[in-house]
């Protein structure tokens, strides 16, 4: 139901995985072996996976931090889209890394629940994007001593919220590791 026409495909999109991202947060291997998964059907099914990495002051770029951890390898053929800022879309080659292999449907799962996770989602939608949430494959830390509910209840609240969220010729929803479909 995609606003991009001709783009019939979907796509793994794993956002942020990275060692300090992942460092303190809710569930962190439980989330892991729901991305793990969801890699592994994407390659059976020859769904494109596109890797999404953060850098910055507080993370550069080639710092253990930085790197992905190591319980996800990432196929050379895979491409992995850096970015700055939380939405991973901005001043970055996403679109062209989607318009390539025709993707018009995201499937997104990652970190962090309440930064870059819905800054995504949103900047896909408002893209023209389908974009679905895999509920069990996103994670957060605890960020309550700012005033933020615990982490359990901002994934809660994020899978809800975007389980009920719409907009003009795009689909968007909620989905758990077990139910995700590419077709």
């Amino acid at each position: 139901m995609t606003t991009l026409t001709d783009r019939p495909r979907a796509a793994l999109l794993v956002i942020d995985v990275q060692n300090d991202v992942m460092s303190g947060t809710h569930n962190r291997d439980g989330v892991i072996a729901n991305i793990a998964a969801l890699v592994d059907k994407a390659r059976a099914e020859d769904v494109p996976v596109v890797w999404v990495q953060h850098s910055g002051d507080e993370m550069p770029k080639e710092s253990d931090g930085w790197r992905y951890v190591p319980e996800l390898t990432q196929e050379p053929s895979e491409p992995v889209v850096h970015k700055r800022y939380p939405d991973a879309f901005e001043e970055t080659d996403l679109e062209v890394v989607l318009a390539e292999r025709k993707v018009g449907r995201l499937v997104v799962a990652g970190a962090q629940t309440d930064e870059c996770i819905r800054s995504t989602l949103h900047g896909a939608v408002v893209r023209g994007y389908d974009a679905t949430l895999v509920g069990d494959a996103h994670t957060t830390e605890d960020l309550t001593e700012w005033g933020a509910p615990p982490p359990d209840k901002v994934i809660d609240h994020t899978n809800l919220y975007w389980g009920n969220h719409a907009a003009p010729g795009r689909a968007a929803g909620t989905v758990s590791t077990g139910s995700v479909t590419f077709g």
